[in-house]
């Protein structure tokens, strides 16, 4: 399952995201976690070192190499050229799943604390002033987008604060999307605003309550964001040792925040995976995307990349397999 995490910078987005991976890898589950914020910091919260954090190849600085691999064989994608971040994958795409085989996570991923992790990078020297940072996440839509994700595996992502996650079509990509938010007025705001440009796109928001300190916190929650509250996580000093950079042993979390943990990894299984739908809105932002800017910028017609008879998925995968 994909899923992202969302929230306004200081809501412990990052925080929640390296805490919910830590855990799904405790429970011995399969899981990547991504940082695709343009402040980097999920890789600290895991546990990793500045010392590994540099060796770890930057996905976003290496765009022109995952485009030329994911294009596979595809017909339909000339050249790497011509190949943007909403490119859907189609018959002769390289496909990619959660096995030690994935090409993607061999190149660029970094194993902490049983958590596989990459990274979009930061902004360099020469992106300054002329480059903006959705150009970097292109790589991890790239990847979702190719990505077959079984039951019981796990991508979590790190997404970008407040309303800019919406800069491109990447928030269509998870089966569920947590929005962190504090019991704060400007905490439920950026739920309201996220939560009213998801409603037109078939994505479903639910809301994480961070830093609750007690049953009034719940109530401001429930007052503002209603049945989206899903669940909260109360003051934990097994965060603010991880906040200092202090990693205590995962059977030291409190036991109320251990609790709100499986149920957000509950409520994911629960949700029912939808290839087409995926698909169709992979689809959908792609020709927009075209339409808008990338015929242009590569000089062809990018609606003849949407292959009519493709839908995403596990028999995909199966018959992308028996083709290689």
């Amino acid at each position: 399952m994909k899923i992202a995490f969302v929230g306004k910078g200081g809501s412990g987005k990052t925080t929640l995201s390296a805490l919910f991976a830590r855990y799904l890898a405790h429970c011995g589950a399969p899981v990547v976690a991504i940082d695709a914020d343009i402040n980097q910091h999920l890789g600290p919260a895991l546990g990793a070192s500045p010392a590994e954090l540099a060796a770890v190849p930057a996905l976003g600085g290496h765009i022109a190499e995952i485009k030329e691999l994911l294009r596979g064989d595809n017909p339909r994608i000339a050249s790497a050229e011509q190949m943007v971040k909403t490119t859907p994958p189609g018959r002769g795409s390289r496909l990619l799943d959660l096995s030690e085989h994935n090409p993607v996570h061999r190149r660029f991923g970094h194993l902490t604390g049983g958590v596989l992790l990459m990274l979009t990078g930061p902004f360099s020297e020469d992106d300054l002033g002329v480059a903006c940072y959705h150009s970097k996440v292109g790589a991890v839509e790239m990847y979702l987008n190719h990505l077959v994700d079984g039951p019981g595996e796990y991508v979590v992502v790190d997404m970008t604060a407040g309303a800019d996650s919406f800069a491109s079509g990447m928030f269509t990509r998870f089966d569920v999307t947590f929005l962190v938010a504090e019991p704060t007025l400007r905490g439920v705001g950026v739920y309201r605003q996220y939560a009213e440009y998801a409603r037109d796109h078939d994505v479903t928001v639910r809301v994480v309550g961070n830093k609750v300190h007690g049953p009034e916190d719940v109530e401001f929650l429930r007052q503002h964001v209603g049945d989206a509250l899903s669940v909260c996580l109360t003051h934990s000093e097994f965060v603010r040792a991880m906040e200092k950079g202090r990693y205590p042993d995962f059977g030291t979390l409190e036991e109320d925040n251990l609790k709100a943990l499986a149920w957000m990894r509950d409520l994911v299984d629960a949700t029912e995976k939808d290839w087409a739908r995926f698909t169709r809105q992979n689809v959908e932002f792609h020709l927009r995307n075209a339409a808008r800017w990338a015929n242009a910028a590569t000089g062809v017609d990018l609606a003849a990349q949407v292959d009519p008879e493709f839908t995403m998925g596990p028999r995909a995968l199966e018959a992308a397999r028996r083709a290689g």
